[in-house]
């Protein structure tokens, strides 16, 4: 007999959410939240040991794919497209890989997630290698598209990470290392775009930071690699400049202009010049 799957179990306490007051259906879905992050960090422990994998590969000139479906594959190419213009890691190191493409980002890709060869394929596209890891996303821990990613990777000898909200399914079982906090049916019953989303996206954004920290993007808890493409994003840097290579306003905007806008760049002139000096 198959098991059933926790995501799509119905939450005794919410049966009668379509006739609460509002106010008592918000609390609801918050209540279930901090359920949700309570549950995330009793799996701490495979964090860490994902993020050292992750730092690994990426040292070691190794690219990092996210590959899901639907909103746990959205998430996915959401995390990765964050690390260029905030860490200054070129865009072809982590890459998300959405079912049904990039179509799939707007609209629902009837049956994309369903085709366990089509992450295959697109990651052989991708030239996926021994170098390379796969961390695949599914809150189920059973769409064929994410389960199709890690036979991939298996083949390769590439390393193979999950996020899942089942450390029983499927996907937990084909992983190295399976991040699955046990969360909990939602509040909408099946809906995982509540609390699993919420909780894939937590989990995401805490070990691609760890990993960005750990490769030197950081310093203190400073960005010493973001783009400065905006206005917002200038100041930032300038900011940060000066902050970091302790120099006024207009010296830190001349050295990024003479650094290209390369804040990375701009800090080590700063600090040869101030090294000169002494």
């Amino acid at each position: 007999m198959t098991r059933p799957a926790p995501t799509e179990a119905r939450l005794e306490s919410a049966r009668c959410v379509d006739r609460l007051p509002v106010k008592d259906a918000l609390s609801l879905i918050f209540e279930e939240d901090a359920r949700a992050h309570r549950a995330l960090g009793a799996v701490l422990p495979q964090l860490a040991q994902a993020v050292d994998v992750l730092v690994e590969c990426i040292e070691a000139g190794g690219r990092w794919f996210n590959v899901g479906a639907g909103t746990s594959g959205r998430l996915g190419v959401l995390d990765a497209a964050e690390i260029p213009p905030t860490f200054g890691m070129p865009p072809d190191r982590v890459q998300g890989v959405l079912a049904g493409g990039d179509r799939a980002l707007r609209a629902a890709v009837e049956g994309a997630e369903d085709d366990s060869l089509a992450s295959a394929r697109e990651l052989e596209v991708r030239g996926l290698g021994p170098a390379d890891a796969v961390v695949a996303i599914s809150a189920s821990g059973t769409t064929p598209f994410a389960l199709g990613a890690l036979k991939a990777a298996l083949a390769v000898g590439a390393r193979r990470l999950a996020i899942t909200c089942d450390p029983e399914s499927p996907l937990a079982r084909a992983a190295e290392i399976a991040m699955a906090p046990r969360v909990g049916p939602e509040v909408i019953a099946g809906s995982t775009r509540m609390k699993g989303g919420l909780i894939q996206k937590t989990c995401l954004h805490m070990v691609s930071t760890a990993v960005m920290v750990r490769l030197g993007r950081v310093e203190g808890n400073r960005m010493t690699h973001v783009a400065p493409v905006s206005k917002k994003l200038r100041l930032r840097a300038e900011g940060i400049l000066s902050d970091l290579a302790e120099v006024g306003p207009e010296r830190a905007r001349e050295l990024l202009c003479e650094s290209n806008g390369d804040l990375h760049s701009a800090l080590r002139r700063a600090r040869s010049e101030a090294s000169l000096n002494t």
